[in-house]
């Protein structure tokens, strides 16, 4: 089988030691080419290319951000009512090697979160030939993997962001800080949001909302943190919604959250792990994430889950 390895030489954990491992280890498994990106977007086009040149396999070794570029530009925009028209012939496999910070999608697969140990996890399951099939959601004209949202954490991504490109690196204890600091500044603010999913009354009065397509929402170093803890790649869409942003309501939320097994659950919040849709609004613009990225200011926004939309090289259980 002919690989592609695409490597994002910038992400938080890749070295060219690293790189050179996991190419020396594929070469035993697969006949693979390296290359490394050199700016944004640069994966999407790499992936588009061995997408049309027939490559079976496009293993990722980079962070979330890279994996999201290289999934749409396998999949191409977004069109649900017409899914065959998506791409030209089989889609390749996928697999990621983990060289982000929090690098959630590979964790939320059953990836281990060390470079060195992820490598021989991909040539063990390469070797039994494992691998499964995984939803995947859209919104806004293009795809993502584990999470979105509208509001607190489009914050948070967008000063992750300029704290990247002041040379900052994103560590757990610098999402810590921006998310707090971005709570008490948006406390407040009135709620702007109104959110709808088929077969409930819309939701008004909201602040900020998540739509996960895989759970945990996010990482604290090794701490998962589960928002919608029974959505998964195989679900529809998880939606968690707080229609309150005083400490006090938020406090127990963020424990629960905290709390390994918990099922958040407060009188502020809706919350629902299955749904196939969800449509939010917002009187004014506000802030959209999608796989930690920030995208933009938005007044209406549609998510919408597809099942199988991609295999991908991993256990059969993550």
């Amino acid at each position: 089988m002919r690989a592609l390895l695409i490597v994002n030489p910038n992400a938080t954990s890749t070295t060219p030691a690293a790189r050179d491992l996991l190419a020396h280890a594929l070469s035993s498994q697969v006949q693979v080419r390296v290359v490394q990106t050199t700016h944004r977007g640069h994966a999407a086009e790499l992936a588009r290319r061995a997408h049309l040149d027939g490559t079976g396999l496009i293993i990722v070794h980079g962070g979330d951000g890279t994996v999201n570029e290289v999934v749409n530009g396998l999949l191409g925009a977004p069109e649900p009512a017409a899914m065959s028209d998506l791409t030209i012939g089989p889609i390749p496999l996928l697999a990621v090697v983990p060289g982000g910070s929090a690098n959630v999608f590979a964790r939320s697969l059953g990836i281990d979160p060390d470079p060195v140990v992820a490598t021989n996890q991909l040539i063990e399951l390469l070797e039994l030939r494992e691998r499964r099939k995984i939803g995947l959601a859209h919104c806004d004209g293009r795809w993502f993997t584990f999470n979105a949202g509208l509001g607190l954490d489009a914050q948070v991504c967008e000063a992750i962001d300029v704290a990247r490109a002041k040379g900052h690196a994103a560590t757990p204890t610098r999402y810590v800080r921006t998310a707090v600091r971005a709570f008490f500044r948006a406390s407040g603010h009135e709620p702007t949001l109104t959110v709808e999913v088929p077969g409930h009354d819309p939701v008004d009065g909201v602040h900020y909302a998540f739509v996960s397509n895989s759970s945990p929402w996010t990482y604290l170093n090794r701490r998962p943190v589960a928002v919608n803890p029974d959505t998964g790649f195989d679900t529809g869409l998880g939606v968690f919604a707080m229609r309150s942003m005083s400490v006090a309501a938020s406090l127990p939320v963020v424990r629960q959250l905290l709390t390994p097994g918990s099922n958040p659950k407060s009188r502020n919040l809706f919350r629902i792990d299955d749904t196939p849709r969800v449509r939010i609004t917002s009187s004014a613009p506000i802030g959209l994430q999608m796989d930690g990225d920030y995208i933009g200011k938005r007044t209406e926004v549609e998510f919408v889950s597809v099942r199988d939309a991609l295999t991908v090289i991993a256990p059969s259980r993550g």
